[in-house]
């Protein structure tokens, strides 16, 4: 399966309760459809990893670390993770209400905000958001038009020059 078709079978669920295991989101969320994987990530980057997706013993072991508090759960078509985010998004979980969406892409550490490198020497910042020598010209001429009209002190005194009321005609 491609990246992007992965991305529309996997949703965001957020607002878990510290005492959540695979096990019990695999049970809440089987309803739906057939899961691929559960992704729970942990608190800490460098505690192992399960190698089975339904398995809970990284979150049963009270050694472990706790997950963060969200996770990622994987879908085998995207109409399944549909039906999952309009049916258990606001939802009760373990005393906690869920917040479930579709997955976003992840971030590249190195762009956008957040990154220690300023954002327009990022690559493909400038490509972006560069600004075209016409729209320049454009930009300047404008400036200059209206720079001209505020000069004249008589901009927008047409008209006043009868005093008293008016009749119609």
């Amino acid at each position: 399966m491609s990246d992007a078709a992965r991305l529309k079978s996997t949703i965001y669920v957020g607002g878990l309760d510290s005492t959540i295991t695979r096990d019990l989101l695999h049970q809440a969320f089987l309803p739906f459809g057939e899961i691929v994987e559960i992704q729970l990530p942990n608190t800490n980057p460098n505690a192992p990893k399960s190698s089975h997706p339904n398995n809970s013993k990284a979150n049963s072991n009270s050694n472990n670390p706790t997950h963060r508090g969200f996770c990622l759960v994987e879908y085998t078509t995207p109409v399944d993770a549909l039906a999952a985010i309009d049916n258990m998004d606001q939802s009760m979980l373990a005393g906690r209400v869920l917040k479930v969406a579709a997955a976003k892409p992840q971030k590249d550490a190195n762009e956008g905000l957040g990154s220690r490198t300023a954002v327009w020497e990022q690559e493909g910042w400038l490509a972006k958001h560069e600004v075209s020598e016409e729209d320049r010209e454009a930009a300047v001429s404008a400036q200059m038009e209206l720079n001209r009209k505020a000069n004249d002190p008589m901009v927008g005194l047409e008209g006043l020059d009868l005093a008293g009321p008016q009749k119609p005609e």
